[in-house]
């Protein structure tokens, strides 16, 4: 599994990014808006720190429109990925990014099987169902993940279901248990995936016993 980061914060994407465990990082306009910065410089500086792909998300509804947004994301640096709604013109306008531009593509806001099936369709490079807004309405969002899981396999469709909306670490498990290819998190959820109390105790045996020995390493 792919572990993506949700933030447009570049001290939590660089601390992440260190680690040797990040893959790529999703942004969207909210996310934007929290950093305070500009969109292309934003962008631009995490590309710099992360080698996989970055998300950059357009702001048109309409299919030409977002083509001029998805050129100008594009020339940001190569490892953006452009990021579109899931919506009509958002599919269009991935199956031309895909085909013209030869560029990764993240349709998001997906809420349902039948649009995972559709984006498959359009060449989408990543699906984005948003887990936790199901789970809001009282829905169990990973059973949507184990749907699409199911169709993308009948067919062979090699786009890749990136989880999002991830809220727990529960979250995470399910994902990889289901067979989820990404799975997007805030940098809490993500660091919060070493925690567990018996480790913590276990830890603090050894060093105790440790520091009895009256010895040094090195």
């Amino acid at each position: 599994m792919k572990f993506f980061v949700d933030t447009a914060d570049v001290k939590d994407i660089r601390e992440l990014n260190d680690l040797g465990l990040l893959d790529g990082v999703t942004t969207n306009p909210s996310l934007i808006l929290k950093s305070g910065g500009k969109i292309a410089e934003v962008t631009k500086e995490i590309c710099d720190i992360v080698k996989g792909p970055v998300s950059a998300e357009v702001t048109a509804t309409e299919y030409s429109e977002m083509m001029q947004q998805a050129k100008a994301l594009a020339k940001i640096a190569d490892n953006v990925c452009i990021k579109v709604p899931l919506t009509l013109d958002g599919l269009k306008a991935c199956k031309t990014i895909r085909t013209e531009m030869n560029r990764l593509v993240n349709v998001t806001l997906c809420f349902s099987a039948n649009q995972a099936l559709l984006a498959a369709k359009a060449g989408a490079s990543f699906i984005s169902p948003f887990v936790g807004r199901i789970d809001d309405i009282g829905i169990d969002g990973m059973e949507l993940i184990q749907e699409i899981r199911q169709i993308y396999d009948n067919y062979d469709f090699q786009t890749e279901i990136l989880v999002a909306s991830v809220r727990t670490v529960n979250h995470v498990k399910q994902a990889a248990l289901i067979g989820a290819d990404v799975v997007t998190a805030p940098p809490a959820t993500l660091k919060a995936l070493v925690n567990h109390p018996l480790t913590d105790k276990g830890l603090a045996a050894f060093l105790a016993d440790w520091a009895k020995t009256g010895q040094k390493i090195g």
